[in-house]
């Protein structure tokens, strides 16, 4: 497998700009009007039939709700999604109501839709995102006690990137992304 350390050319600059940190700069606040433009964001992305199948649970530091959240990441996230501007919970409404009647199955695809554009607009905003799951899902859970029919899925860290990305990000080439399906292992 070919890895391209450098996008080619044409790729917006906010996508070719995106990383992952691990380090957030813990003094960077995220304000009441970048995260209405970050949720504004996910609001609109696109969903099987409308359905808009996500909810989120966003927490800031120095916020009451923001210890819900930390107590319950995994010690490999907490070194480094504490110091974020905002920790925010991702959902999806997989069910109706109390049964085990499927509201979509296209809910989980459709929430990775609504944090792609969440994690474009932090990008416009100067933000850094990291999305992870390092974190007790089920003690997060009884945290938060979402209604029926909801299911936390994820964590998104958002805030100022404390440095610069690495050198040389890996990332699969465009033919291994076409043939990997269906080549021979």
């Amino acid at each position: 497998m070919q890895r391209d350390p450098e996008p080619s050319g044409g790729i917006h600059p906010l996508l070719a700009g995106r990383f992952s940190p691990y380090r957030f700069d813990a003094s960077a606040a995220v304000d009441d009007d970048s995260l209405r433009l970050l949720l504004e964001a996910a609001r609109w992305a696109p969903s099987a039939g409308n359905s808009q199948p996500w909810g989120f649970f966003a927490s800031r530091p120095g916020e009451p709700d923001h210890e819900r959240v930390v107590r319950h990441l995994a010690p490999s996230s907490a070194r480094w999604a504490t110091n974020a501007g905002l920790l925010v919970v991702t959902l999806t409404r997989r069910h109706v109501d109390a049964t085990e009647l499927l509201y979509s199955e296209f809910a989980d695809y459709d929430l990775g839709q609504a944090i792609a554009h969440m994690t474009l607009q932090a990008e416009a905003l100067g933000l850094a995102s990291h999305q992870f799951r390092a974190f007790d899902m089920e003690g997060l859970t009884k945290e938060l006690a979402p209604n029926p029919g909801w299911s936390i899925v994820s964590m998104v860290a958002l805030g100022k990137a404390a440095g610069e990305p690495p050198e040389g990000r890996g990332r699969r080439s465009v033919a291994d992304l076409l043939a990997a399906p269906w080549a021979l292992s």
